[in-house]
């Protein structure tokens, strides 16, 4: 069972980016390379406890559809997204955010399990366990970019 940790120092509040990591709008902006989008449950804005989103995109060719639900929230430190359906078999998403000084350091701890026994453990090792690191940290990426400057406004009622 693989476990994905990232930490991303941000220069912007800490409301900002635990905001900002819940809007399904930048989500889907972050992920315009899979052209991951909302279509069923919280489809826009943020999405809060007990809310699910289910997603469809296109990763490694396929097609795919995955229904998550917010399962625990502490606003502005702490929430937690988990796989209620989708091609895991298993996952939990936790996003953590603490003010260091002036700036938010924000944590990652992605934990989950592929489906298909030993197979889905031979494809971590070679190629899932890197792909998920990539798009967690892509998406960290524009997190920063859109806290850091005024693009936030675009994505968060101000």
């Amino acid at each position: 069972m693989p476990i994905i940790t990232i930490k991303t120092i941000i220069n912007a509040p800490a409301q900002r980016c635990f905001d900002l990591s819940r809007s399904i709008d930048l989500h889907q902006i972050s992920t315009i390379e899979t052209k991951e989008r909302a279509i069923a449950g919280k489809t826009s804005g943020l999405i809060g406890l007990n809310e699910t989103v289910t997603w469809q995109a296109k990763h490694f060719g396929i097609t795919q559809k995955l229904t998550s639900k917010i399962t625990a929230f502490d606003s502005p430190s702490y929430f937690v997204d988990e796989m209620v359906s989708g091609a895991f078999k298993a996952f939990r998403h936790e996003h953590f955010f603490e003010m260091i000084h002036d700036q938010t350091e924000m944590t990652d701890r992605f934990d989950y399990t592929s489906p298909l026994g030993i197979i889905g453990k031979l494809f971590d090792n070679i190629v899932l366990e890197k792909y998920m690191f990539s798009l967690l940290y892509k998406r960290n990426q524009v997190i920063k970019e859109f806290a850091e400057s005024n693009k936030w406004k675009k994505v968060l009622s101000v």
